[in-house]
């Protein structure tokens, strides 16, 4: 017999965006990362690399030790901020920035520039970050995870917001801050030289900003990222075989945005909210890359994500790595987050104008 209970998944180590209604019994998961589920047998990837082989294991333990959705937002928030701090830090060594906070149109920032300096060609450009965390947690520690190794290899300046977050606050605030944001950056560069991105929540929120923006008649910037999140809600084969390919059973009922506390109230035919449902939206969308994993449960909605702007006339790349599960390159000693970051700053350097006002 089935019964709904409250898991929270282990892709929350990895930014997920939150919990799902499982059934009562888990698969287990082996030393070497393979999936046990009643007399099936799920081996990890071969094409995977061995590093990540031997973290995948240890990515999940740790997700398990995330604390229930219904503990206080406290308590989820220190935990979380712990797992980002340590993963900052790791990043750090790896990859030298100098950091700032900064008050940005009455929005909170973090600032981060590479410490080699920011190379020539980008003293004209700029990248907002926005942190995923199930618009619930996340904030500085996250963004830095998030921002760090981007701006170390590629040489240009990040900014990471610390946008509106529920339960204290609901949609639209996030894409308020954003825009507020963006606003007072066109002030010092040109849109086109202008990127935005996102992992997760950060994803979602990438489009939804775009959204609002062109609601706003604002210029869009000249590209964006949606990571492991994006412009239609969480649905198809991955939101039900994503959770069994990292330990947790089929869901009952896959995460909706619509089950987390900022969207509270918000409706899901609001392109504002699911900038996929507007052909006429996307149509005026920027290039737009879209990364995922073979084994996180986001990856139908970002593949029809980037259906959906194809056929509205956008120029886009897809990324999908084998093996890889939501967020995963938050933890950077994989050789798949590496390739992550390298396509991250390619795209954004073929993209944005360098030159300035």
């Amino acid at each position: 017999m089935r019964r709904r209970v409250f898991v929270c998944m282990a892709m929350a180590a990895s930014l997920a965006l939150g919990p799902v209604f499982a059934q009562e019994v888990s698969p287990a998961v082996a030393g070497d990362g393979s999936i046990h589920a009643g007399n099936v047998t799920l081996p990890y990837s071969s094409a995977a690399s061995p590093e990540a082989r031997a973290f995948f294991p240890k990515m999940l333990a740790a997700g398990s030790k995330a604390p229930p959705i219904t503990a206080p937002i406290e308590q989820s928030r220190a935990f979380y901020d712990h797992m980002n701090t340590d993963r900052a830090h790791r990043m750090m060594a790896m990859y030298p920035v100098k950091t700032h906070r900064e008050t940005i149109a009455g929005v909170v920032t973090d600032v981060v520039e590479p410490a080699q300096g920011i190379a020539p060609r980008n003293a004209h450009r700029v990248l907002i970050n926005l942190h995923g965390g199930a618009f619930l947690w996340g904030a500085h520690s996250g963004g830095l995870v998030e921002s760090v190794p981007i701006a170390s290899l590629g040489r240009i300046k990040v900014i990471s917001v610390d946008y509106r977050q529920g339960p204290e606050h609901v949609f639209p605030a996030a894409s308020e801050d954003v825009e507020a944001v963006y606003r007072e950056l066109l002030k010092q560069y040109e849109p086109a030289s202008i990127g935005i991105y996102g992992c997760s929540a950060g994803g979602v929120l990438t489009g939804e900003a775009v959204a609002r923006l062109i609601d706003d008649k604002l210029p869009v910037p000249g590209a964006i990222g949606t990571f492991c999140g994006s412009l239609v809600d969480m649905d198809g084969d991955s939101a039900y075989v994503g959770p069994l390919l990292n330990g947790a059973p089929v869901p009952d009922h896959p995460l909706r945005l619509g089950d987390l506390p900022y969207f509270k109230g918000a409706s899901a035919t609001d392109p504002l909210v699911f900038p996929g449902l507007s052909p006429t939206l996307l149509a005026r969308f920027p290039p737009t890359l879209l990364i995922t994993g073979t084994r996180d449960m986001a990856m139908s909605s970002v593949i029809r994500s980037q259906t959906l702007l194809s056929q509205a006339g956008v120029a886009t790349e897809l990324h999908v790595w084998e093996g890889m599960w939501h967020s995963f390159f938050s933890d950077p000693e994989m050789p798949e987050s590496r390739a992550a970051y390298d396509t991250i700053v390619r795209f954004f350097d073929r993209h944005l104008t360098a030159t300035g006002r």
